[in-house]
């Protein structure tokens, strides 16, 4: 035991002498990382795209079409960039991607507002960019319907009738929202509680594989398993334990970002968040161990982590439901280590309930320790072998 301990601290001196000259471990571990979440900070500080452009074509230009349009200039997420009388010419600027949606006042709509007559407003979205055109139709529709209940309080108000029985025919059913979690309706608290996170598990994954793959391609893999006693578990710890450690420490720094700088909702307190953090980095690096154990080609295996983490985006559940997946997926999605982190993410930081309701999520990821076990024999063949395979 104490040759092992003696062996794994000369190994562990080993490795961080190699990470430290080596340059590419100070980008994929340090830089990226770093890149990455202030990019998406910096992406998402204010929560919600604003300003987004839109044309109106407004064929009636009275008092009340100006109004109207001034009204819908004051959305936050609106800004009124080309005004014209020509649908043309608007359909044109949406084709060229110069403005998100088109808001359109028929001629003659003030004259058949006030008669009666019910003018149609009409609005077009480009939703080839699906979140301009979905936040322009929601703050169009919006505004529509304004301006019908403005034309109906008028009319009823001609008529004699105010008071409770004008607001009863205007708003018969009154909606009292209460968003929960994420009351601001935030897109920032919505995506970078995952991307941060799921970038560094992918960094996590491509640096075990890549570090193991050196030793075998630099013919350095009989020195480094003779260093370990002939070990491939010390030698393994030796190498990994210091990868751990900083990418805890960037871990730490992106829990840090979310919930110290940009105060994101964190009702269950930081002990439940860091433990899930460590837990999938150590998840992360067992499974680039794993495949690097059953390709033994570094490519393949550098590729397998890519598709790997590249599938979480999706497959997790934070952008599509899992339940509404189909059933293959919705099994699917429990291989991977994100969906865990997801769903301990859900439970602690924005619904705050014990962690005792986790525990299914927290032992997901411990399972993943246990997977080197498979192909450790195999692997420690390969490291003496020598048998290099780009």
């Amino acid at each position: 035991m104490r040759e092992n301990i003696r062996a794994l601290g000369v190994l562990m001196k080993r490795e961080v002498r190699m990470l430290a000259e080596r340059r590419i471990y100070w980008f994929v571990m340090i830089f990226a990382p770093l890149f990455c979440f202030l990019f998406f900070m910096d992406l998402l500080k204010d929560g919600l795209p604003k300003k987004l452009p839109v044309a109106v074509v407004d064929e009636d230009n009275t008092t009340t079409s100006r109004s109207l349009v001034r009204s819908l200039n004051t959305f936050a997420q609106t800004d009124v960039v080309m005004r014209t009388a020509n649908f043309s010419e608007a359909r044109e600027a949406l084709q060229r991607g110069d403005v998100y949606g088109i808001f359109y006042i028929p001629a003659d709509f003030r004259r058949d507002a006030s008669t009666g007559k019910e003018p149609v407003l009409s609005f077009y979205t480009n939703d080839t960019y699906f979140l301009a055109g979905s936040l322009l139709y929601k703050d169009m529709r919006m505004q529509s319907n304004l301006a019908n209940g403005a034309v109906q309080q008028t009319l009823l108000l001609a008529k004699g009738e105010g008071g409770p029985l004008l607001a009863a025919k205007l708003m018969p059913i009154v909606l009292d929202t209460h968003p929960l979690n994420n009351p601001w309706l935030s897109y920032a608290v919505y995506l970078a509680n995952f991307l941060l996170p799921a970038f560094l598990c992918m960094f996590v994954m491509f640096t075990t594989v890549y570090s193991i793959s050196e030793e075998i391609k630099r013919r350095t893999s009989r020195e480094w398993l003779e260093a370990g006693n002939g070990s491939i578990i010390v030698a393994l710890m030796g190498k990994l334990v210091p990868q751990t450690l900083i990418f805890t420490t960037i871990g730490m720094l992106a829990l840090s970002m979310l919930y110290g700088y940009a105060h994101f909702p964190l009702n269950s307190g930081f002990f439940p968040m860091f433990l899930a953090m460590v837990l999938m980095i150590l998840a992360s690096q067992c499974f680039a161990l794993f495949v690097t154990g059953i390709t033994r080609r570094s490519r393949i295996a550098l590729s397998a982590c890519a598709l790997w983490g590249v599938l979480s985006f999706s497959i997790c559940g934070f952008t599509y439901p899992v339940r509404s997946m189909p059933e293959l997926a919705q099994i699917g999605s429990n291989l991977f280590q994100m969906r865990h982190y997801f769903l301990i993410y859900v439970d602690q930081a924005l619904n705050g309930i014990p962690m005792i309701f986790s525990w299914q999520s927290y032992a997901a990821l411990m399972v993943y320790l246990f997977l080197p076990i498979f192909i450790l024999p195999k692997l420690k063949l390969d490291l003496l072998e020598f048998k290099y395979l780009p």
